[in-house]
């Protein structure tokens, strides 16, 4: 068969086909699942569910406002020594070999040990680097109570909150 100026056997299609079976089985499969999720997940939206989520906290200002560039910053830094300690465990695999070290006589040793110092110390640098920049110093904001208009009269609260202070006795009014 000849297909874009190639010539093509039957088995070379068949694995193309088994290959866009598998591809349109798996979008058909995304595609089914998505709408069957539709149809049965509850829909009750409340303005506590549309409201933006800010990792627990109360939403200031629009989640179109610009972010504090730290946030960036604490990620680049924790990114950057992630993938560096990522790096130490296929050095302690192929650098502490028993057969290296009996062939140098110790020197391998030495040598992987003088080098994973340097490694370290340079990421110790870079470390004490952001820090007297102040690169780690985080901003605390100052939370304030959400504000709230209650359908219950203040005095009623105030009431209830004597009533049941501690060392004080509820009092309880039985019905004749």
């Amino acid at each position: 068969m000849l297909i874009f100026g190639f010539v093509m056997d039957q088995e070379y299609l068949s694995s193309f086909g088994e290959i866009l079976l598998f591809i349109i089985a798996g979008v058909v499969f995304i595609m089914v699942t998505l709408l069957v999720s539709k149809f049965i997940r509850p829909d009750r939206p409340n303005p506590e569910k549309l409201s933006t989520y800010e990792s627990g906290e109360e939403p200031v200002a629009s989640a179109w406002s610009q972010f504090n560039v730290r946030f960036y910053i604490i990620a680049l830094i924790f990114l950057l020594f992630e993938v560096e300690i990522v790096f130490l465990f296929p050095w302690t695999t192929v650098f502490a070999r028993e057969d290296l070290m009996e062939q140098t006589g110790g020197l391998w040793g030495w040598f992987t040990m003088s080098e994973m110092s340097i490694f370290i110390g340079v990421l110790a640098l870079g470390l004490a680097y952001a820090w007297v920049n102040g690169l780690l110093e985080w901003v605390k904001p100052d939370p304030r109570p959400t504000p709230f208009d209650s359908p219950v009269p203040r005095n009623l609260y105030e009431k209830i909150n004597r009533d049941f202070a501690p060392g004080s006795k509820p009092v309880v009014k039985r019905r004749s």
